[in-house]
């Protein structure tokens, strides 16, 4: 547990005082920190006094992952080969609908596909490994046959993981942060493969069955925290390790906006920053959209959010909507700046 936890406070106007500090190496940059605490009410500091091992860490810039840039903003396109998925359940459940899916993200803007064969919605059962790798190996191999886009294999298991990689997946994506088979993290550091450990209270099956937490923004940053250092003494470098706080898995939408709302914090752990919000309920229910296709406005909305606070990857279904959000919002915020307004 860490005390105290220093958040900085994310700016991205063009008129940026001299003394003023990078945010991770990337277009956001800060000249303060709030101060949070979990026995003093949070204040206000200068980033000139923060002690030099947090600056090291919140301004150093993050290291290329999976052959993409960590100075700009990336989109993982979502690529669901399941029947039963959330959002899109059963729309690319055929290996030749994946393909042209895939085909189309890459073309709108995805930097990364994310190819998932289990439903991780809430109360979704697991789904056997041999089942899982029959949907999302082949669907890997014929993307990986004819299109150049990075690769992310969405599971838990490292049966599954093995064979994705074996036909082409660059990096994994485990929901449960690599706590569900322990043989996932070894597999990924003897294989030399970055990770993305995603923060989620409870299974599936159980999750949003009355999630509570002490204080979620802070209770989230400690376990994604004890996750890394656990991944890093199995000899997965900190620089091939995302970090997701995982919106929407067990987490109630009070939860998801504290969450929203201070995701710099999470910058402190010295990795890249992956947001998945894109379609959950809490944006129907906020929105008044209960049919998650609808809710691409919202969706852009709390993406746009993330990119406001240095979040390096968004997760999301809509690759053609959020690249053109992106695109206008990168060239409002840097117009001068012709390598991020056009990224």
């Amino acid at each position: 547990m860490q005390m105290p936890y220093y958040r900085p406070i994310p700016r991205i106007d063009h008129a940026r005082p001299p003394h003023a500090l990078p945010l991770a190496g990337g277009w956001c940059w800060f000249d303060s920190v709030e101060v949070l605490d979990r026995q003093e009410h949070p204040r206000l500091l200068s980033a000139a006094d923060l002690p030099h091992e947090i600056t090291e860490r919140l301004t150093a810039p993050r290291a290329p992952l999976a052959g993409l840039e960590m100075n700009q903003p990336q989109l993982m396109g979502i690529l669901n080969v399941t029947p039963d998925s959330f959002s899109d359940g059963g729309a690319h459940f055929n290996p030749a609908q994946a393909l042209a899916h895939a085909r189309a993200m890459s073309a709108a803007g995805a930097s990364i596909l994310d190819v998932g064969g289990e439903s991780t919605r809430p109360g979704a059962a697991t789904v056997d490994p041999e089942d899982e790798i029959m949907r999302t190996a082949p669907v890997i191999a014929a993307i990986r046959a004819e299109i150049a886009t990075p690769i992310s294999i969405d599971t838990r298991k490292s049966v599954v993981a093995r064979e994705a990689a074996r036909v082409g997946a660059n990096l994994i994506n485990d929901v449960a942060g690599f706590t569900f088979d322990p043989e996932l993290a070894p597999f990924a550091s003897q294989h030399a493969l970055p990770v993305c450990v995603m923060h989620a209270q409870g299974s599936p099956e159980t999750m949003q069955q009355d999630p509570r937490y002490s204080d979620v923004v802070l209770d989230v940053f400690d376990w994604l925290s004890g996750r890394v250092e656990a991944l890093v003494a199995l000899g997965i470098p900190r620089g091939r390790i995302v970090v997701d706080p995982g919106i929407g898995f067990g987490k109630t939408q009070a939860h998801n906006l504290r969450l929203l709302q201070n995701l710099s914090l999470l910058h402190g752990l010295g990795c890249p920053l992956l947001l998945g919000a894109s379609r959950k309920r809490f944006i129907g229910d906020i929105s008044n959209t209960p049919h998650a296709a609808d809710r691409i406005p919202g969706s852009l909305a709390v993406a746009l959010s993330g990119v406001a606070q240095g979040v390096q990857f968004l997760r999301v279904h809509d690759v053609a909507e959020t690249r053109a959000a992106l695109d206008l919002w990168c060239a409002v915020h840097f117009a001068s700046d012709v390598s991020l307004a056009n990224s």
